[in-house]
């Protein structure tokens, strides 16, 4: 039987991850088949032209995957296959990722996230779409958080 995540889990989890914590991720909601994770659009997040990283999307979109993933299959997870598309220049004060599982199985499970920007009065933007298939492994993390 797979052990059960909870919010407070989840946030030992990502608080085990030391890129995330390089980047000030937040998980900000966990449960029911989603995840939100937020980070803070910082200048060395940016690109030359102003706007977030690819990579940086890639990222939040993969992890908030994980974590959608998680609240259906446990917390032993490896992305199997991921692809996000870029709509417009991810510009802001925070990125925020939402994930939402699509359908899961067994030990797989398929995830959609959409990334939008909020500007300072609130305003959210959609900029990416993305969609992930995480597999199930035998082994959960030990989350034993980080500092930085």
């Amino acid at each position: 039987m797979r052990e059960t995540l909870d919010l407070d889990l989840a946030r030992k989890v990502l608080a085990a991850q030391p890129f995330s914590v390089l980047l000030g991720t937040r998980l900000t909601a966990f449960g029911d088949g989603e995840a939100i994770l937020e980070l803070d659009l910082r200048d060395e997040l940016l690109n030359q032209n102003g706007s977030a990283h690819g990579g940086v999307l890639g990222y939040a979109a993969e992890n908030a995957a994980a974590f959608a993933a998680g609240t259906a299959l446990g917390p032993g997870l490896v992305t199997a296959g991921f692809t996000i598309d870029f709509l417009r220049p991810a510009k802001g004060e925070t990125l925020r990722s939402h994930a939402r599982v699509i359908r899961a199985g067994r030990t797989r499970a398929v995830c959609r996230c959409d990334l939008t920007t909020l500007g300072a009065d609130g305003a959210a933007t959609l900029c990416a779409v993305a969609q992930g298939t995480l597999a199930a492994t035998d082994r959960a993390p030990a989350p034993e958080p980080r500092t930085p």
